[in-house]
């Protein structure tokens, strides 16, 4: 007989929630009392995890800093692959930009430890596309993968200005210039097929 999955723990059950109500709605719009009435717990057993707001905050941003997964793919595959997962989210109904972003933008720069954070994941995926490059031998990695870094920002920023998930699209066919101008031969791109938002 097969094991039950485990129940989570009230950690991860007032996480889950605070993830998904802050991104979806917003940090500032959702306070601990609705947190804690989505969960149907009081506000002083959700102060027992998380002894305040902003605890919760940065906890909500650890959960969303995770590394791209490890691939044997191409890494100039990887790199162009970036634009086309950014398609895919665009796609999606629930997609409202960079949690990071968003973070940055509704508490302030002043807020050290959301900035502390956002920082050090946005690092975090330049490096990653540094260590691609540095495979592919080009001559000034560090700089192209801030080139990269910029192109996937700007098409997350014109995707939640525009509702246009072709955006990432257009992006990556700047990303392909790039990386031609860097020397890298690229395969012939096989795109993905038109996404349309709310398209499954």
């Amino acid at each position: 007989m097969a094991a039950l999955p485990e129940k989570p723990t009230m950690n991860e059950r007032i996480l889950e929630t605070a993830d998904r109500l802050f991104y979806l709605r917003g940090i500032r719009a959702v306070g601990v009392d609705t947190i804690a009435a989505e969960i149907g717990i009081s506000k002083r057993t959700l102060y027992n995890h998380f002894p305040s707001k902003d605890e919760l905050i940065v906890a909500y941003l650890a959960r969303r800093f995770r590394q791209p997964p490890s691939s044997d793919k191409p890494p100039a595959e990887q790199i162009l692959g970036t634009f086309d997962s950014l398609e895919r989210r665009f796609a999606s109904k629930d997609f409202r930009g960079c949690p990071f972003v968003n973070a940055v933008a509704e508490l302030g720069a002043e807020d050290r430890a959301v900035k502390k954070i956002a920082i050090a994941f946005k690092e975090s995926r330049r490096l990653w596309f540094r260590d691609l490059l540095m495979r592919l031998e080009v001559a000034d990695p560090d700089h192209l993968a801030t080139q990269l870094t910029l192109l996937v920002d700007g098409a997350i920023a014109q995707d939640m200005v525009r509702d246009d998930p072709s955006m990432a699209r257009a992006a990556k066919e700047a990303a392909r210039v790039l990386l031609a101008n860097a020397g890298v031969r690229i395969a012939v791109d096989t795109a993905p097929k038109k996404s349309q938002r709310g398209a499954k």
